[in-house]
């Protein structure tokens, strides 16, 4: 070993990485035993791995049909509706929290839904790496989280960077369709879609709830108490 050149030039010091600011916090939550029965069940064959390479959708399931990819699906019973009245489309659905993923997997077992698969990773990396431009017919973001607080707006879902990346993963005509009940946040929604050159509003300001969307109990509710609710159904050109 030998001692280093005290004249040679001393290394350009590197720029740490800054952290991305996520859209979620990794909270621990609550197993019931029929969700944990089916993630040790269906898991295996319904939670595909995250490869950081393009998927082969069409061997995960087992077919070639039009894809629609969701965001962040909760606990996926509206998931599932969706899914069970659509037996045509295949679905994706990105959630990082497992209790969600254990009770999506639960439905999947009961409705016996073939045309559902699962990714338990961050949302972005998986469109960046996962999915190819041009091959989504859909997708989905329904009622994220709209971080109410000022300080945390940067963390909101809805940005330009993301709007632009999933409208580059939609084939022309695809649809993105997001949902929220908090006008401040649907506010941002419009703003942010309708600046994306690639995507066209299908409406006039919000569209009506389509058909296919499932209302939850929770908007049911809150529709009841007087509460509003808007989607924004976009486009792309």
């Amino acid at each position: 070993m030998t001692d280093a050149d005290p004249s040679a030039p001393s290394p350009e010091p590197t720029e740490p990485q800054r952290r991305a600011i996520r859209s979620y916090v990794l909270r621990a939550g609550r197993m019931g035993t029929g969700q944990q029965r089916a993630l040790e069940d269906l898991g295996p064959r319904f939670v595909l791995p995250y490869t950081g390479q393009p998927a082969d959708w069409a061997a995960a399931f087992g077919r070639e049909a039009p894809r629609v990819l969701e965001i962040g699906f909760g606990m996926g019973a509206a998931t599932a509706q969706i899914a069970a009245t659509r037996p045509d489309t295949d679905f994706i659905g990105i959630e990082v929290h497992t209790p969600g993923v254990g009770a999506l997997l639960k439905r999947i077992g009961e409705e016996q839904l073939g045309n559902l698969r699962i990714l338990q990773h961050d949302a972005v990396q998986v469109l960046e790496h996962m999915v190819a431009p041009g091959s989504l017919a859909g997708v989905h973001i329904f009622f994220p989280d709209p971080w109410h607080k000022k300080k945390h707006h940067k963390r909101r879902l809805i940005q330009p960077p993301l709007v632009a990346l999933l409208a580059s993963r939609l084939a022309p005509g695809g649809v993105l369709h997001c949902a929220t009940d908090w006008q401040p946040y649907a506010e941002q929604m419009l703003e942010v879609l309708s600046a994306e050159p690639l995507l066209a509003n299908t409406a006039d300001g919000y569209a009506p709830r389509p058909d296919y969307r499932p209302l939850t109990k929770f908007e049911a509710r809150g529709i009841k108490l007087g509460h509003g609710v808007w989607d924004l159904v976009f486009r792309r050109r």
